[in-house]
């Protein structure tokens, strides 16, 4: 996310803290229900028939847990999991030593998929219906192509932009899971099951308050948790009150909607800098000092989906619910984003 508590290059121990809490399997898995029995009977028919199961496609807002299901989907059809990301492939030849390296039944995750190379992508349309690669060897006029056979494999992609997949190789995958937002409901089952593997008693209503402000994301509700128990082990001896997390998330500067402090400033600069006038992303971009796709791809999805800003064919702009968030009066305007 945007600031310290919402980094995606998380530290180490961040790293550690949510490998510990990861669910092992589906049914520990908490949400996305109808995901979870069409990746079930993908799986239960894969052991049935004894081969690899078909290649999934996770798509959805970062956060919602894809690579978690990956691993899943790994572990519940005891299979190996090779692990790797779409900026890591950029060449064609990156592609086919991964491919190449692959056992029988291997579960391949690409990460951010739709980061691939071009000439990757091509490769990969092959390998995923045919299992096989060619692979070119020299260069000019002698150059041959040489083809390799694949052992069988299962490919997961996750993308939070399944629309810049080309059409080719989003066909190969065999079923394509969209991934949606949580409701506060499914995210205080996510804080509570956190808080028990941490040994951290905290109250229903502490609870509530950490899951209202997790923007629908199981991976900000869990960071949020592990602030919110640092504060209350530095000022209150390790207990969580209702008090504790109203104080630690205001350090913090996460707001009772779930906004932070780039979220605001977004905010603020649309309604303040621009007075109310619709905004280009690139002029967005300068005045806040943050890069665009920052701001489109982690800002903006939340802003738009809680109806605080809106894009126009001329910009973006704030929205009436936007201006009241701030505390200020909205101007009287076009009905659809003032009122």
């Amino acid at each position: 996310m945007s600031d310290e508590i919402m980094d995606s290059g998380a530290d180490e121990s961040e790293l550690v803290f949510e490998a510990a809490i990861r669910p092992q399997s589906l049914s520990e898995f908490i949400g996305q229900e109808k995901v979870r029995n069409q990746i079930q009977l993908l799986i239960d028919a894969a052991k049935i028939q004894q081969r690899t199961a078909d290649h999934i496609l996770l798509a959805g807002p970062p956060g919602l847990g894809k690579t978690t299901l990956a691993m899943i989907v790994a572990n519940d059809s005891e299979r190996p999991l090779r692990m790797t990301s779409g900026p890591a492939i950029q060449h064609a030849g990156d592609l086919a030593a991964v491919l190449s390296s692959l056992t029988a039944g291997e579960v391949l995750f690409i990460d951010e998929i739709h980061r691939m190379s071009r000439s990757a992508e091509e490769m990969l349309y092959l390998a995923m219906e045919d299992f096989r690669v060619d692979v070119m060897v020299g260069k000019g006029a002698g150059a041959t192509s040489i083809s390799l056979d694949l052992d069988p494999f299962t490919l997961i992609g996750a993308t939070t932009r399944s629309g810049l997949l080309p059409n080719p190789l989003r066909d190969r995958f065999g079923f394509t899971a969209n991934l949606d937002f949580y409701a506060t409901e499914e995210l205080e089952q996510v804080v509570a099951r956190a808080a028990s593997l941490m040994k951290l008693e905290v109250d229903a209503l502490s609870v509530g308050h950490i899951a209202s402000r997790s923007r629908g994301t199981p991976r900000i509700a869990n960071r949020l948790l592990r602030r919110v128990r640092d504060f209350a082990l530095v000022h209150h001896d390790g207990k969580v009150l209702e008090s504790t997390v109203a104080q630690a998330l205001e350090l913090y500067e996460v707001d009772p909607l779930g906004l932070d402090r780039l979220d605001r400033a977004v905010l603020t600069t649309l309604i303040q800098k621009f007075e109310g006038k619709p905004v280009g992303l690139s002029t967005l971009s300068v005045a806040i000092g943050e890069d665009q796709e920052t701001i489109e791809s982690v800002v903006e999805p939340f802003l738009l989906r809680t109806g605080l800003i809106a894009r126009t064919t001329r910009g973006r702009v704030a929205t009436a619910a936007g201006y009241r968030h701030l505390g200020l009066t909205p101007p009287k305007g076009e009905p659809d984003l003032f009122d």
